[in-house]
């Protein structure tokens, strides 16, 4: 039997983003702010005519729904951080939740594209003034949203060049402000599209601003379940941080004949290692020569004594 405690050798598997707390708070300010001009545009789209103003409307209605859920997902992963039943903690909840907003996002896309497709061969009269003002006012509100949560991510896009630090970042919530920039631009494409009409009589550019919408919709939504899928099926977040496992470990005659990274939840990694060695060490040893690798949460080593070596 021990005569010491075993405290020494576990820890906990909270594996939470360094700024998890704040992210869920602004995440719900920008449900409130979104969902009030949801409704605003989606009412005005369909009293005015407008399809570019009814496609932006339905856009930011998934984008306050795919929110919504990104926040219900903060606030699960936290209330259930220390939940045992979770083997690697509830770090990737986010990325759950932003692939279940990404296919719904991808069927609301295709409806609007149809619908716009249809408004095409059966135009109705469109309120430009009213409409216009409304498509303004969204605008205004999806800057706001993108000022709200892009606090991080103005050095996260310059961050993309650097392989040792790229993925630390809240893939959910940079997943949502992405998505209200694209937001916004959907706005500009239907101010574009109603002036243009209003001015220049050209009363089929606003479908086609509707289908543009649509287009924008659906290659965000792409890029989420691309993004999000690789993370729930453990792909290798990053090739540079296998790299430097191995040119860390793999010194001398050692070698490492089996290796697995995973994504644990943002800026958590885990890490299994098989080394093979002739002279094999103590595992703390090689512990040690990654023990300043703080993305590496969870690090699993196993050393074997290379065959026909004594």
């Amino acid at each position: 039997m021990h005569n010491h405690t075993l405290a020494d050798w576990r820890h906990d598997h909270v594996f939470l983003g360094a700024a998890h707390d704040r992210n869920e708070r602004r995440t719900w300010a920008v449900v409130g702010l979104t969902a009030v001009m949801m409704v605003a545009e989606i009412a005005g789209g369909t009293v005015f005519g407008s399809m570019a103003l009814l496609a932006d409307g339905w856009h930011m209605s998934t984008h306050a729904g795919a929110l919504a859920i990104a926040a219900f997902a903060y606030r699960f992963a936290r209330s259930h951080a220390r939940d045992p039943r979770f083997t690697f903690g509830t770090g990737k909840l986010g990325d759950l939740a932003g692939f279940a907003s990404a296919i719904v996002l991808a069927m609301i896309s295709l409806g609007i594209g149809y619908e716009s497709v249809v408004r095409l061969f059966q135009p109705v009269t469109i309120h430009y003034a009213e409409a216009t003002a409304i498509a303004v006012v969204g605008l205004g509100v999806n800057l706001l949203s993108a000022w709200l949560l892009g606090g991080e991510h103005h050095h996260d896009h310059d961050g993309d060049h650097d392989q040792g630090h790229h993925h630390h970042h809240d893939h959910n919530l940079r997943a949502a402000y992405w998505h209200v920039l694209a937001d916004a631009l959907t706005s500009v494409l239907a101010i574009a599209g109603l002036s243009a009409a209003w001015i220049f009589g050209w009363t089929w550019l606003d479908p086609v601003i509707g289908v543009v919408g649509a287009l924008v919709i659906a290659h965000w939504s792409w890029g989420l379940i691309r993004d999000a899928g690789a993370v729930l099926l453990d792909a290798t977040p990053d090739k540079a941080l296998a790299e430097t496992i191995k040119s860390r470990l793999e010194v001398g005659h050692d070698s490492i004949a089996d290796l697995h990274i995973w994504r644990l939840g943002p800026g958590h990694h885990g890490a299994i290692v098989s080394l093979v060695s002739d002279h094999p060490q103590p595992v703390e040893h090689y512990r040690a020569k990654l023990a300043d690798m703080g993305e590496l949460s969870h690090l699993t080593i196993e050393v074997h004594r290379c065959a026909g070596e004594h």
